[in-house]
């Protein structure tokens, strides 16, 4: 227990659809194999208004502290912790720890643990001044990444840049990203990044117009026009889409953009159904593939990549108090980039 400080602040969930309380909670106790971060910063992501919501058929327990992009410095290492040290710069993704022992932990398929918790969901996450993590599954930050630049990345970053491994495109192939928001807008710097030529969807013009300024090849606004056909038209379909949106229409179109042989990578979570033509998906050997954040070693990819300058984040500064507002902007679907709730 830091000497300093016995409770923190924090935001919470009392009710789902309610707004959040702040509150001076106790600072989580640190037991075998885990750490005590300091948050410096912690972005919020679309989950974090699900999870407070109760939106998603499991839900999350009440009082909850959400929060799954934090940040900062280890200031406490419990007993059994031996690879990081107090002092270190870590983050605390959405897998907060998996069992180690299933099939899919010992295949490398970590994020598919059944077991798994999660970070402000199933465990109180880093929307407080203090935040537990399992030691085994936080991630050490590159030094010349600052907190606000890195906190997007352990979960917009990672799940766009596994999303692109997904999609199984090469160096010089076409891939579309649908929803150019919190996650597309660094899905873009990903794609290019790992050689791709881009087309990038969304109903709005800015987005579409921020979408080429972080080198877009293309763009479609598929409010003007249907973004499958014109993509078939104009470049004979793309060999991976990535649907980041929330919107059935955004995946209907992220279907039929794909070229024979390609792959449709489902990101984005909305409540709806996705219809899926049988006769077209045989006939053309097309594949729907999920994919769900990533894993350790793709995190530290996906660091490496904004450590390298290759990528960054669009991210606005604001308090953990204006949580509240930030929601209803977010809802409103009025953010662009991430916003990144700073602790001074």
């Amino acid at each position: 227990m830091p000497h300093f400080n016995h409770t923190m602040k924090a935001a919470v969930v009392h009710d789902f659809k309610q707004d959040l309380e702040m509150q001076d909670v106790p600072v989580p106790k640190v037991e075998h194999g885990q750490v005590l971060v300091k948050v410096k910063a912690s972005g919020v992501c679309h989950t974090d208004l699900h999870a407070a919501h109760g939106d998603w058929p499991v839900k999350p327990n009440l009082p909850l502290i959400p929060g799954h992009e934090g940040v900062g410095e280890i200031v406490e290492a419990g007993p059994g912790v031996t690879h990081v040290k107090v002092g270190d710069r870590v983050g605390i993704p959405w897998l907060y720890s998996a069992c180690g022992h299933c099939e899919y932990c010992l295949s490398g398929r970590e994020t598919l643990c059944k077991d798994q918790q999660n970070a402000g969901y199933s465990v109180n996450g880093s929307y407080a001044e203090y935040c537990l993590a399992h030691a085994d599954y936080i991630v050490k930050i590159p030094d010349n990444l600052t907190y606000v630049e890195a906190a997007p990345l352990f979960c917009a970053g990672v799940t766009t840049y596994k999303a692109l491994k997904v999609g199984n495109a090469n160096p010089g192939d076409w891939v579309a990203i649908y929803g150019i928001g919190g996650l597309g807008h660094v899905a873009v710097q990903y794609a290019k990044a790992m050689g791709f030529n881009v087309i990038a969807v969304d109903p709005f013009d800015e987005k579409l117009e921020l979408a080429q300024q972080l080198g877009a090849d293309r763009t479609i606004n598929p409010l003007t026009e249907n973004s499958a056909e014109f993509i078939q038209r104009e470049i004979g379909g793309v060999q991976a889409s990535i649907c980041t949106a929330v919107s059935k229409q955004a995946f209907g179109e992220a279907y039929r953009a794909v070229k024979r042989g390609g792959k449709c990578v489902a990101v984005g979570l909305p409540p709806e159904t996705m219809e899926v033509p049988i006769f077209d998906t045989v006939l053309n050997g097309v594949s729907i593939e999920g994919s769900i954040v990533g894993t350790r070693k793709d995190l530290q990819e996906t660091l490496q990549f904004a450590a390298e300058g290759k990528v960054k984040t669009i991210v606005e500064t604001k308090r953990l108090e204006d949580i509240n507002e930030i929601f209803a902007e977010l809802e409103a679907g009025k953010i662009n980039g991430r916003i990144v709730l700073v602790n001074d």
